[in-house]
């Protein structure tokens, strides 16, 4: 069992400090984060399929993979570090080494990410002038401020805890995402970090992590675009010394645990979507298996067509069968059955004798579940995404100004 906590974060766990400051990247707002653990952690990460990857990715991904501890997170916003070259790299090590003298640990106990404008380079003078600011403010309790400061199109924070009660004692789990525009899943232009204080091996951790973010943050879209510098980040420092281990209850409570707060990280980014006005839930079942469905329910949250009528409240049913039709899966369109909520919009045989003026007052709301059933098998898949406004294009029109 768990619960969320009120104004929770990776703070809300146990031997975690953070904060989050305005170094001078961004004009105003907050643009330099650190989460720091009192103790080394197992961690582990999921990293964009991006062929274009930034620098700083480039080294946690390394860093990460070769299973050591951990202690901090270092993450800029307002520079994405990418395709930045040589340069760039140097950079990405500079501030990791720079960060890790200012906390008195190694180097490679420093995961370091950015967010932002690509092809940019770092103002080296403002990252280190903002390390030793930062350095002096973590705390356990502004875990909030870092949420703030990874953010970049974003118009709110995103940071969510939960207490898991386990067989053998009760542990948290912490996190805080960043995500707006540039979503599509296999990564987006998002990034989460999250913290337990319960005791985990590195390989189940990783296993974890990644079918939890397999459920979470790639079933998101905003706009089908996957970014450079995406990533998610789970460091556990066992201060609770409370183990979770594989084939066990306590491997099921936790999981569940894991998988709901990365969910409601990754459904805040769709909310928070570049304009976006409604938050459209895809139910698919009825498939022939479930990667048929997964497949299925991705064609529908890229489709313009579809994110558009729903901005628009029109009940063109016609958009969501076409686009599932150019998923490339094979099922046979006279079986298909869609409903908006509960009300039947398509039912076998083309069927759609239904209430216009109902079915635009469920379109009209702001969060909506759309389900489309195949009734070809027992395949399922759930994805989320968001409608396309005026606003997203002006938004990305003038990013860069």
């Amino acid at each position: 069992m768990f619960k969320f906590i009120e104004n929770g974060s990776v703070t809300s766990v146990a031997g975690i400090k953070a904060s989050g400051i305005h170094a001078g990247i961004k004009r105003k707002r907050k643009d330099l984060a650190l989460i720091v653990s009192d103790e080394p952690c197992n961690v582990a990460g999921t990293f964009t399929l991006n062929k274009v990857k930034a620098a700083p990715l480039l080294v946690s991904q390394e860093l990460i993979s070769k299973g050591g501890k951990v202690r901090a997170i270092l993450v800029n916003s307002g520079n994405a570090n990418a395709c930045t070259g040589d340069r760039g790299l140097s950079d990405a090590l500079e501030s990791q080494k720079y960060c890790s003298e200012k906390l008195g640990i190694d180097q490679s106990e420093v995961v370091i990410s950015s967010t932002g404008v690509i092809g940019q380079y770092m103002p080296m003078h403002i990252i280190k002038t903002g390390i030793n600011s930062i350095v002096g403010l973590l705390n356990y309790t502004d875990g909030i401020k870092a949420a703030k400061a990874i953010m970049t199109t974003d118009l709110v924070e995103k940071s969510f805890a939960v207490k898991v009660q386990l067989t053998t004692g009760e542990v948290t789990i912490g996190g805080i995402a960043k995500g707006s525009g540039m979503i599509m899943p296999n990564m987006a232009t998002m990034l989460s970090f999250m913290t337990t204080d319960a005791e985990i091996e590195t390989n189940f951790l990783k296993k974890l992590l990644l079918n939890s973010v397999n459920n979470s943050f790639n079933k998101i879209s905003v706009d089908g675009d996957t970014s450079t510098n995406d990533m998610v980040v789970l460091m556990a420092n066992g201060v609770s010394k409370i183990k979770v281990e594989e084939n066990t209850e306590n491997e099921e409570l936790f999981f569940e645990a894991l998988q709901a707060i990365s969910i409601e990280l990754a459904k805040m980014i769709v909310v928070d979507g570049e304009g976006a006005t409604k938050l459209i839930e895809i139910a698919i079942t009825g498939c022939n298996n479930d990667d048929d469905a997964n497949t299925i329910a991705r064609s529908i949250s890229n489709s313009p067509l579809v994110k558009t009528a729903i901005y628009g409240s029109d009940a063109n049913w016609g958009r969501i069968l076409s686009a599932a039709g150019k998923s490339g899966v094979d099922f046979d369109p006279s079986l298909v059955e869609i409903k908006f909520d509960d009300m039947v919009i398509l039912g076998k045989n083309y069927e759609h004798e239904f209430d216009e003026e109902e079915a635009t007052a469920i379109l009209s709301k702001k969060e909506i579940k759309i389900s489309i059933n195949l009734n070809a098998g027992s395949g399922s898949s759930t994805w989320w995404t968001c409608d396309f406004t005026e606003n997203y294009i002006k938004i990305n029109a003038t990013y860069r100004s």
